[in-house]
């Protein structure tokens, strides 16, 4: 793809950490998705690499959707699929990965950031976002799973 300006640099990061990301997944076993692979921990959306995928992925429709809504829509974000095979998982992310370019569309350079709190985001965790912080947060938040699943591997896989 072509892109331009800082929408472009903005979608190109994001594509680039999912393309990475996907890099990391693709040789799990669907074997193990389903591992309780953290059984101490309370949070839902961490017990298993499925439950991490399913999360991830719902998380990156959430945060397109509220880029999209920011622009007068009322779309709601998908309910959480949990897949059985790691190709699901390869799929739902080129989908989203297309899903976000696509509320890009409608986005210009001189809107990624914003001064006033009127033209943020409000997240459901409450957290005040203008798109650039949403998308700098959305591409984090697959470094920050890609670390946690990269350390998964080394002790699943050895």
């Amino acid at each position: 793809m072509n892109r331009q300006g800082a929408v472009g640099a903005l979608l190109d990061v994001y594509e680039q950490a999912i393309l990475d990301f996907k890099k990391v997944i693709e040789d799990i076993p669907d074997t193990i998705l389903t591992r309780i692979v953290d059984p101490e921990t309370t949070d839902k959306n961490c017990k298993s690499i499925q439950s991490i995928l399913s999360h991830m992925v719902n998380s990156g429709y959430g945060y397109a959707i509220y880029i999209h809504n920011l622009k007068g829509h009322n779309m709601e974000r998908p309910d959480k699929v949990f897949h059985i095979s790691i190709k699901e998982y390869l799929e739902d992310f080129n989908k989203l990965i297309v899903y976000t370019e696509n509320v890009f569309k409608d986005i210009e350079d001189s809107e990624l950031e914003q001064l006033y709190e009127s033209k943020k985001i409000v997240t459901s965790w409450k957290q005040l976002y203008d798109i650039e912080q949403l998308m700098e947060h959305a591409i984090v938040h697959i470094l920050r799973h890609q670390r946690q699943i990269e350390k998964l591997k080394r002790n699943l896989l050895q």
